[in-house]
C-alpha cells in the first residue's frame, strides 16, 4: 500500500458496537521495519478517536500524551474515549490506547468552539530558504542505498527538506541545538479538517530529536544510541493544510538525566504560526564494549 494511503487507513478507525462507560474503537498500524508502532501514528489516531465523541463545531486546540509502552504494528489497537467534560465551549476528551490488555499510550485533549479573541503570534525566523530552494531528503540519503533510504524517508507519507544537512548518515557540521525543516505529504489529502489537523500530531514525531543529536555531534547512525519518546503534546493556533508547505522550527532546550526536551513551531510560507509541539524523549549512549 502506497505511504500515504496507508497512513490514511491508520485514521479510519472502525467502531466495535461495545460499549462501556467510554466510546471504544479499534484501528490497525502501519508496516514498520523494526515492529513497533510510529508513536506520531498512535497519537493521530487517538486524535480521530476522540474527536468522533465531540460535536462539529468543537475542533482539538491541545493534546498531551505519553507513551507507556511500545506497540506492535501486527496487533490491532483498541482506543477507549472518556468523555470528561463538555461545557459551554470546551470539550475535554482522554484517550488511551490499548494491546494485549495493556494501555500503550494516554492522552488528554481539549476541544473548543471557534472564538474571537486577542490575537498575536512569533515571527518566523528569517533567511530560511524556501522548499523548491533544498534538496530532497530522499535524494540525500539515497547514497545510504534502497534499504536505508525506505526505512527513513520512501515510505514516509511525508517529504522532509531540510535547510541544514540532515544527521541521518554522518553528524551535522555545527554543534547547534536547532534545526529548520520543510515538511507536506507527498500527494493531496482530503479535505477533512480532522485528517489535517492529525497529520501535524502524525508528522511532528518525525523529527524532534534531531537538535539534540545535532547539538551532540551523533547522527541517526550512531550505533550505540539508545532512544524513545515519553510523552507528546501539541496546540493547533491555527488551521493549515498539511499537504501544503510547512516550515517546522525545532529547538532543545535541555538534556540532562538521560532525558532531553525539545519545542517547535509550525509556519506556513506567509509565516504565520500555526501549531506548536513539544516533546521529551528518553536519549542514551549504550557504553562501548
Amino acid at each position: 500500500m502506497p505511504p500515504l494511503e496507508s497512513f490514511l487507513n491508520t485514521l479510519a478507525l472502525s467502531e466495535t458496537g461495545a460499549r462501556t462507560s467510554r466510546d471504544i474503537f479499534t484501528g490497525q498500524s502501519q508496516w514498520m521495519p523494526h515492529g513497533r508502532i510510529f508513536g506520531g501514528q498512535v497519537a493521530a489516531q487517538s486524535l480521530v478517536a476522540a474527536t468522533r465523541t465531540v460535536a462539529d463545531d468543537r475542533h482539538i486546540h491541545s493534546m498531551r500524551g505519553n507513551f507507556l509502552r511500545p506497540g506492535n504494528v501486527n496487533e490491532p489497537i483498541t482506543f477507549s474515549v472518556e468523555r470528561s467534560h463538555d461545557g459551554n465551549s470546551f470539550s475535554t476528551r482522554l484517550v488511551q490506547a490499548f494491546q494485549y490488555g495493556e494501555p500503550i499510550w494516554s492522552m488528554i485533549a481539549s476541544f473548543q468552539v471557534d472564538s474571537e479573541g486577542l490575537d498575536h503570534y512569533a515571527e518566523m525566523p528569517h533567511g530560511i530558504p524556501g522548499p523548491e530552494q533544498l534538496p530532497s531528503a530522499a535524494a540525500q540519503v539515497a547514497v545510504a542505498g534502497e534499504a536505508l533510504a525506505n526505512y527513513w524517508i520512501n515510505r514516509r507519507p511525508f517529504e522532509l527538506r531540510y535547510a541544514d544537512e540532515p544527521i541521518f548518515l554522518q553528524p551535522a557540521t555545527g554543534r547547534v541545538a536547532e534545526q529548520a525543516v520543510w515538511i507536506r505529504a507527498v500527494d493531496q489529502l482530503p479535505d477533512d479538517e480532522v485528517v489535517h489537523r492529525a497529520s501535524l500530531a502524525y508528522a511532528s514525531d518525525y523529527l524532534m530529536l534531531d537538535p539534540v543529536l545535532r547539538r551532540h555531534g551523533l547522527a541517526w547512525t550512531e550505533p550505540r544510541l539508545r532512544v524513545a519518546s515519553l510523552d507528546h503534546s501539541v496546540w493547533w493556533h491555527r488551521f493549515a493544510r498539511a499537504d501544503e508547505w510547512l516550515l517546522l522550527v525545532l529547538h532543545s532546550t535541555n538534556a540532562h538525566g538521560g532525558r532531553a526536551l525539545t519545542h517547535g513551531e509550525f509556519y506556513t510560507r506567509e509565516g504565520l504560526l500555526v501549531a506548536s509541539v513539544t516533546q521529551e524523549a528518553m536519549i542514551r549512549l549504550k557504553p562501548e564494549a
